[in-house]
């Protein structure tokens, strides 16, 4: 069986392809690949679904080895399957042991990969599960949050290598989709996307941050009267943060931190970063900062997408 090799960059539509050559000789584009996967429970299918809907060629629950057989025979199709995306979990069982050396394989292909990691908290993994009476995969005799245990003992080092990790925990249907629309519905892959995600601390960290930025520093608006009812989009309450001792100074030095941090991943081909910014409630202080700090990384060609996680949950 052929495989594409000798990868090369060329123009297809404006943007640029991977492409290579089969072993016939044939000129063969690359299709591009996404893998999904994660835990059980946490929207793995919602994923996928809003792939296919964004015009992907998705193949659920398929062996790791089957992964390169199906790139290549996209690459085959004359660029009618330009990307394609897999979900690879633990329902594979013996099979998704492989997926390492799968990985490997596909990288030496020079085939452009991302892994979308779909995560959530214990709590609402079982609740989705009893929501639906469905035993989880790998409980065995045991309880729920015994597979759930097992399951992210399998997943650790995979969640560790992923491109984008979607927590789920708070997330609705529509709000899953909404995050994946906003990674995936562009007609070109921008070299790197941030999520910039305002929380409080109070309700946690977000897990799938993969920088915190606390502003608990900063005098608390809610403190003050005419101030405690908006929010950080307010503009008083903005200018009230902004006006603090170390605040401004504070978002120009973590602005230089990321545009350091920003071209680091580009030069490591990582295409996506979620910056939690935590106050303490997350409704002033974090809101106020990550509405900023996404406009300074927006100037610097960083596409950027604002979330307030924890904004009206008081």
């Amino acid at each position: 069986m052929s495989t594409p090799h000798e990868a090369q960059k060329t123009e297809r539509d404006g943007a640029q392809v991977s492409t290579g050559t089969t072993d016939n000789g044939e000129s063969a584009a690359i299709p591009e690949l996404v893998i999904i996967s994660g835990m059980s429970g946490a929207g793995r299918s919602t994923a996928a679904k809003c792939l296919e809907d964004l015009g992907w060629f998705v193949v659920d629950n398929i062996p790791p080895e089957l992964i390169a057989p199906m790139v290549e025979l996209g690459a085959r199709s004359q660029g009618n399957v330009a990307r394609i995306a897999v979900v690879v979990d633990v329902r594979g069982r013996r099979f998704f042991a492989n997926l390492k050396e799968s990985l490997a394989t596909l990288d030496a292909q020079n085939v452009k990969r991302r892994i979308v990691f779909l995560e959530s908290s214990d709590e609402a993994l079982v609740r989705r599960f009893e929501s639906v009476r469905r035993p989880h995969p790998l409980q065995g005799d045991g309880r729920i949050v015994d597979g759930i245990a097992a399951e992210r003992d399998l997943l650790r080092e995979l969640r560790g290598d992923a491109d984008l990790v979607i927590d789920t925990s708070s997330l609705n249907v529509h709000e899953l989709r909404a995050k994946m629309d906003a990674q995936f519905a562009g007609e070109e892959v921008p070299e790197l996307r941030a999520t910039v995600m305002s929380f409080g601390f109070k309700y946690g960290l977000p897990v799938d941050a993969d920088m915190v930025i606390d502003c608990r520093f900063i005098p608390n608006p809610h403190w003050v009267p005419e101030l405690r009812p908006f929010t950080g989009l307010n503009d008083e309450v903005s200018s009230y943060v902004f006006s603090q001792p170390g605040s401004k100074e504070f978002l120009d030095g973590y602005a230089e931190l990321l545009r350091i941090v920003a071209e680091g991943y580009r030069r490591e081909g990582k295409r996506y970063v979620t910056i939690a910014v935590g106050c303490t409630g997350g409704k002033h202080r974090s809101v106020a900062m990550s509405e900023k700090l996404a406009r300074r990384l927006v100037s610097e060609g960083v596409e950027t997408v604002v979330v307030h996680r924890d904004m009206g949950r008081e």
